[in-house]
């Protein structure tokens, strides 16, 4: 039986960054200007010291400037939220991303919320979710917009695209899932947001033509969960015990899809890791420049 195509999000991500790295070269040599990611890393939780440590390597080597502020995990949450109006008010500054999750006892809305829209380069503010929903332009939040543009690029291979297809969003966070389905919407895909409650749902993913998973439980969707000739884009990052007595660590990394019986059926998958998550990395250089090229009223030096 034959096996689906792996989507290579590494490979994609690194055609996004050189792209980004182009935009920075241009707006070097024209306005003599390089944009600067500021990140805000609160507390020692080590997977977000991990994906703060990549922001900061791919920023740079795009060129960019790349900022750090470390603040303990007890921080008063006061002063946290007059590090971000320092940040917002530094016109050096063009993007601004505070690392989730925030440790217990902080607000995050409230944190999140006091970031300047123009520099909120997460797309998790209220103001950018509402231009999302509206449709009109400002800075989509990351992860999402990498899912759309990884399921474009497997549908292209195959000769197809985005329009008209039926999409299913497993999963309903405001971090993935309900932008997700507003971005594949503008797409004009036919959206179905699946979740806990609903009925049915293993029919409901095999009606997907592209099916985005994003639950957080590992293995979660089956072989026989997927249509045939489906796209999976797998956005969990579960770590689980490693049976296999010859490896050498004890946990391992799996997704919210059964990747092996996945690709018996599905036409393309992402695999895990190296497929959704390099993509949210070149998601943000991507909008750190759109940003700020917006808030200089440039053009964007290249289509990105």
């Amino acid at each position: 039986m034959s096996q689906s195509s792996k989507i290579d999000g590494k490979s994609i991500a690194e055609g996004l960054r050189s792209q980004v790295g182009l935009a920075v070269s241009s707006l070097r040599n024209e306005y003599d200007y390089v944009p600067t990611l500021a990140v805000v890393l609160v507390g020692s939780d080590p997977a977000s010291q991990v994906y703060v440590r990549s922001k900061h390597k791919f920023t740079r080597k795009a060129g960019m400037h790349s900022l750090e502020h470390k603040m303990p995990e007890d921080v008063d949450e006061d002063t946290l939220v007059d590090l971000i109006k320092t940040l917002n008010q530094d016109d050096s500054v063009d993007g601004i991303l505070v690392q989730l999750p925030l440790p217990k006892g902080l607000n995050t809305n409230r944190i999140i919320g006091e970031i300047s829209p123009s520099k909120d380069v997460d797309g998790l503010t209220e103001i950018s979710a509402g231009r999302l929903v509206l449709g009109r332009a400002g800075l989509h939040p990351c992860t999402p917009e990498g899912c759309v543009i990884l399921a474009r690029n497997a549908l292209a291979a195959q000769g197809e695209e985005l329009s008209g297809k039926h999409c299913v969003i497993l999963g309903r966070s405001i971090l993935v899932g309900k932008p997700a389905a507003m971005l594949f919407l503008e797409q004009n895909c036919t959206i179905t947001i699946a979740h806990s409650r609903t009925k049915d749902i293993e029919e409901v993913c095999r009606s997907a033509d592209i099916l985005v998973a994003a639950v957080g439980r590992p293995l979660m969707v089956k072989g026989d969960w997927i249509k045939k000739g489906a796209i999976i884009i797998d956005v969990g990052i579960n770590r689980v015990p490693n049976k296999d007595i010859n490896a050498k660590r004890d946990t391992k990394l799996v997704g919210d899809v059964d990747y092996d019986a996945a690709r018996i059926h599905a036409s393309a998958i992402t695999p895990v890791p190296g497929g959704v998550g390099p993509m949210t990395i070149a998601c943000l250089l991507r909008n750190t420049v759109i940003a700020a090229c917006n808030r200089h009223g440039w053009h964007v030096p290249i289509n990105l």
